[in-house]
């Protein structure tokens, strides 16, 4: 992932220099559990282990002339430790030292996107609970539909990435497996106890079969995942970027003091931040479909995945961890305009309750039809004329026939609609 989208601990966690430093930790716990089981001399091991080192520079010029990477890190490793060198990697494949330790940064990288989806849900829990009787009109298909409050908006954002922190709980624990079985999976060259220790040691499970590698499935699987939750993470910033509209302005993401909104209208102030978390999304769906053409490899493996997920793996982790904390910031730092929440919920002129004119003339005994027939008819009127919707319904007899004043009254009142605002917070855990 380009500089740009790239925050300092995930980016660490991808550098060459860790990744290589990983693979070296894969390597020495190897020689461990070979020295524990006298295929190699314990001396060796202390040996190489007080000896080796990684220098990303030297191992790429390696490769450059070897054109496998793993060959050349070996290489590097036994310039670096003498004839001891001859231990290192014994009976191993390259798959064994690669799909372990990429198991292994993905367990960090997880975890930083737990953190940061735990940080996400405390901001949105923090709005919700402060806007929880806010009220604001709902829409559906962008026209206004009923009132409700912009506390529940945010709840139901904080349910379904609730949701989501289960999901990357499962996908991580899923993809929490290593592998040291040797050129097919066979364990011919290694012994299967070996793979039992160093998975331990790094807080991994041994994948209960594998061939070359550990099956895609796995990675494909915790893609797809990160890229739920960005489609989910897009649905906020669309929320955000619809009601930042001049015509709506209900709400707005921050922006701060020297803050340019356009080259050419000083005036601006555009929703860019949650538009890039929309474009960013775009990225990690692209992922997933690239993720899911690695399953189909040929037999026991070919290299085609390799590619393509040196390049999805860190950039989706990246790239989402990126989204995320962008997110909260935005969330910590809405603007809530109440006002004109409160405007655009009654610049229709009461329509919006009349879902509940049409309920209380059922209860009057009116048929559904007959009476969505009467509601509708003074609705649209209402809408042509820009009168009232109350001095409609005022006005029309058979309305008037079966409901009082007092009745309708209650009717366009918003209570109604506020009355279980607490059972559903406290349903969601809010």
């Amino acid at each position: 992932m380009i500089p740009r989208y790239t925050l300092p601990d995930m980016g660490a966690i991808w550098s060459d220099e860790h990744r290589l430093q990983v693979m070296l930790q894969v390597e020495l716990l190897v020689l461990e559990a070979q020295a524990k089981l006298g295929i190699v001399p314990r001396r060796a091991v202390e040996a190489i282990r007080r000896k080796a080192r990684v220098n990303a520079a030297k191992i790429q010029q390696k490769e450059s002339k070897t054109q496998h990477d793993v060959i050349a890190f070996i290489e590097h490793l036994e310039d670096h430790v003498g004839p001891d060198g001859r231990y290192l990697h014994f009976g191993l494949t390259s798959s064994d030292v690669l799909d372990t330790s990429l198991a292994a940064l993905l367990q960090e990288a997880t975890a930083l996107l737990e953190r940061d989806l735990g940080d996400l849900l405390k901001a949105l829990a923090s709005q919700a609970r402060r806007h929880k009787r806010t009220l604001t009109i709902g829409r559906t298909h962008g026209v206004h539909a009923e009132p409700t409050t912009f506390g529940l908006k945010l709840a139901m954002f904080y349910d379904e990435f609730k949701r989501h922190q289960d999901r990357l709980a499962c996908v991580r624990e899923e993809i929490r497996v290593g592998k040291i079985s040797g050129a097919v999976g066979t364990f011919a060259n290694v012994d299967p106890a070996i793979e039992r220790q160093v998975c331990k040691r790094l807080g991994l499970r041994p994948a209960p079969i594998s061939t070359q590698i550990i099956q895609r499935d796995l990675h494909a699987s915790y893609v797809a995942t990160l890229a739920l939750l960005g489609s989910s993470l897009e649905k906020l910033a669309t929320e955000i970027r619809h009601l930042q509209r001049t015509e709506v302005r209900e709400a707005e993401e921050p922006f701060g003091r020297g803050q340019k909104g356009s080259s050419a209208m000083p005036h601006k102030k555009n929703p860019i931040t949650c538009e890039r978390v929309s474009g960013l999304s775009r990225l990690l769906r692209g992922y997933a479909v690239a993720a899911m053409e690695n399953i189909p490899l040929w037999h026991e493996r070919d290299i085609s995945h390799s590619s393509v997920e040196r390049v999805i793996l860190p950039d989706a982790t990246i790239t989402l961890d990126y989204m995320l904390q962008t997110m909260t910031g935005v969330i910590r730092g809405l603007v809530v305009h109440k006002d004109r929440m409160r405007a655009n919920l009654e610049s229709t002129r009461g329509v919006a309750y009349s879902g509940q004119i049409l309920l209380e003339l059922m209860r009057a005994g009116l048929t559904r039809t007959r009476a969505y027939e009467l509601v509708q008819r003074c609705a649209l009127a209402a809408w042509r004329n820009g009168s009232h919707f109350t001095e409609i319904l005022d006005a029309d007899p058979e309305i008037r026939k079966h409901l009082s004043p007092a009745a309708l009254r209650r009717c366009l009142s918003p209570d109604s609609h506020l009355r279980h605002v607490d059972r559903i917070f406290k349903r969601v855990g809010l």
